[in-house]
């Protein structure tokens, strides 16, 4: 017993205060880590500026803005995604920069915990609303921008109250609690 606590505490790094492997600890860049609070627990993402430069520097703003704070998760679909960012909760909304081009790719796919950039019909509407992945879906690769992936806490994003009906609105959301950069003063 004493041996695997010791085994398991040599291959676990902390970063601000949240347990990781070693490799995800070594890999990761505080500047590119977002800390998501849900009523559940802490869920981290990783953010990709590989992927969608634009994108990321966008998420980057809204966090500094504390704009994400108490948004809901309006639309929530068991066995797809649950989507946030709109402060209005309506679906409809977002913030009061402008929108922004897609930055679509091959070199990546939405499999579970993948974050992207929710839109209308319109490509290049993105703002500040998104959405995570809780099962893959091929049919958005290369259709809609990835800008995250949940490294650690995809089983509180599991926990996020799902809505009904084919559109999965969700009466009385479950609202982020607060939205920060992993870099930035908590």
């Amino acid at each position: 017993m004493r041996r695997r606590t010791l085994l398991a505490a040599a291959t676990t790094a902390m970063i601000g205060g949240i347990a990781m492997s070693e490799t995800e600890a070594q890999a990761a860049d505080p500047n590119n880590l977002v800390y998501l609070d849900l009523p559940y627990g802490r869920v981290v993402i990783e953010l990709r500026p590989d992927l969608a430069p634009k994108h990321v520097e966008r998420v980057k703003e809204l966090c500094r803005e504390h704009f994400y704070d108490n948004t809901p998760f309006h639309r929530v679909i068991e066995g797809f995604m649950a989507q946030g960012g709109d402060p209005t909760g309506t679906g409809s909304g977002g913030s009061k920069l402008p929108d922004l081009p897609a930055e679509f790719t091959d070199d990546a796919h939405f499999l579970r915990g993948t974050v992207g950039a929710a839109r209308t019909q319109n490509p290049n509407s993105a703002n500040s609303q998104f959405f995570i992945m809780f099962a893959p879906a091929p049919s958005l690769d290369g259709q809609y921008t990835i800008w995250g992936k949940v490294i650690q806490g995809m089983e509180f994003v599991d926990k996020i109250k799902r809505g009904s009906g084919g559109s999965g609105m969700v009466q009385n959301p479950d609202r982020i609690v607060k939205m920060r950069l992993a870099s930035d003063p908590q």
